[in-house]
C-alpha cells in the first residue's frame, strides 16, 4: 500500500490499558491524515481492553511480558523479534507502564515515543504515572500543568521532548476532573506527533527535537 507522499510507515501500539490515544491515532491514520498503518498492538496484560479495540479493527494483538521468559534476554529478543517481523518503523506508547528494555531502546533510538499527562521533567519518572500524576500536581499547587510527548529512551519519562501543551490547573481541580481535560489534550496532539513522525518531520539533535517545515 503505497501514497502519493512515500511510503506508508509501519506503526507498533504498546497500551496497557484501555486505548483511547490508541484510538485516537486510529481514527487519524483511517482517514489518510497518517502517513502510517498500525500493524500491531501489543501488551504486558493477558487481555487488556485495547486488545478488544484492536480486535474489532482486524489489528493483530500480541500478550509479551516479562514473566513468559525464563531470561531477560529471551525477554528482549521477542520484543525485537516481534517488531521486526512487522518491519516496525514507530513504536507508540499509549499507556504502557512497563519500561522498555535498554536493547530495545537502543534498537529503535529515535523511533519510540511517548506521551505524559504532565509538563517533563516536572512529575515524571518511575511510578508517576495515572492518576498518581494528577493527584501529585494539585497537591503541588502549581497552576499549568499539561501533556508532554517525548522519545524514549533508558529511563522513565526523559528522552528528548518533541512537544507540551500547557493546561490551566483550576482551584477547584480534583484529580479527575483534571485527569478528564488532559486527557481530550492527549487525543490532540497525540496524532499530530505520530503525523510528523511519519511524514519525517522530526529531528533529534542531541536533547532537541527540531521540526522540519
Amino acid at each position: 500500500m503505497k501514497e502519493a507522499g512515500g511510503k506508508l510507515k509501519n506503526i507498533a501500539v504498546f497500551a496497557s490499558g484501555r486505548g483511547s490515544n490508541f484510538f485516537a491515532i486510529l481514527q487519524e491514520v483511517k482517514k489518510g491524515k497518517i502517513k502510517g498503518r498500525i500493524c500491531c498492538v501489543v501488551s504486558d496484560r493477558h487481555n487488556p481492553p485495547v486488545f478488544e479495540l484492536a480486535k474489532r479493527e482486524g489489528i493483530p494483538t500480541h500478550w509479551v511480558c516479562r514473566k513468559q521468559f525464563k531470561t531477560g534476554d529471551d525477554y528482549v529478543g521477542a520484543l525485537i523479534e516481534l517488531l521486526e517481523s512487522y518491519k516496525i518503523d514507530l513504536v507508540v506508547l499509549a499507556g504502557y507502564l512497563k519500561l522498555i528494555p535498554a536493547p530495545v531502546v537502543s534498537r529503535y533510538r529515535n523511533s519510540i515515543i511517548n506521551i505524559h499527562p504532565a509538563l517533563l521533567p516536572n512529575f515524571g519518572g518511575k511510578g508517576y504515572y495515572g492518576m498518581k500524576v494528577h493527584k501529585a500536581v494539585i497537591e503541588s499547587g502549581v497552576k499549568l500543568t499539561g501533556v508532554t510527548v517525548h522519545f524514549v529512551d533508558e529511563r522513565y519519562d526523559n528522552g528528548p521532548i518533541i512537544l507540551q501543551k500547557p493546561i490551566e490547573v483550576l482551584p477547584d481541580d480534583t484529580p479527575e476532573t483534571l485527569a478528564e481535560r488532559v486527557l481530550k489534550v492527549e487525543h490532540e496532539v497525540y496524532p499530530e506527533v505520530v503525523k510528523a513522525f511519519c511524514e519525517d518531520k522530526l529531528l533529534v539533535e542531541g536533547r532537541k527535537v527540531i521540526w522540519k517545515e
